[in-house]
């Protein structure tokens, strides 16, 4: 499952390389699939890649639907990052959904 990811650090280079923030923690991607990525852009990232550009439009939309469907408790992708920087609301991710540690029939 990929969920809208904020990118908050590029280290450029052959293989771009980006921090991305969702919720409260950061992970690295690659940006060779999205190379005209900037740093409060949002993305999904799947496998370590970051695969497609989303406006934050959708990145909202993406998040009200993942906690309708109660995968996260609230809707937003910026849970932990300076409110000076966005006023996307915070999330906490919830559960084991997304995991791979889901139980048969979750």
């Amino acid at each position: 499952m990929s969920v809208p990811s904020r990118i908050v650090r590029i280290t450029p280079g052959v293989l771009p390389m980006a921090d991305v923030r969702v919720a409260d923690r950061e992970v690295s991607c690659c940006l060779a699939y999205v190379p005209e990525a900037e740093v409060g852009d949002f993305v999904l990232v799947q496998n370590g890649f970051a695969i497609e550009l989303l406006d934050p439009e959708s990145a909202a939309q993406s998040w009200r639907a993942f906690a309708e469907l109660g995968v996260l408790e609230a809707a937003g992708p910026d849970a932990g990052v300076d409110a000076s920087r966005t006023d996307a609301p915070g999330l906490e991710i919830s559960g084991t959904a997304g995991t791979g540690n889901a139980a048969p029939g979750d």
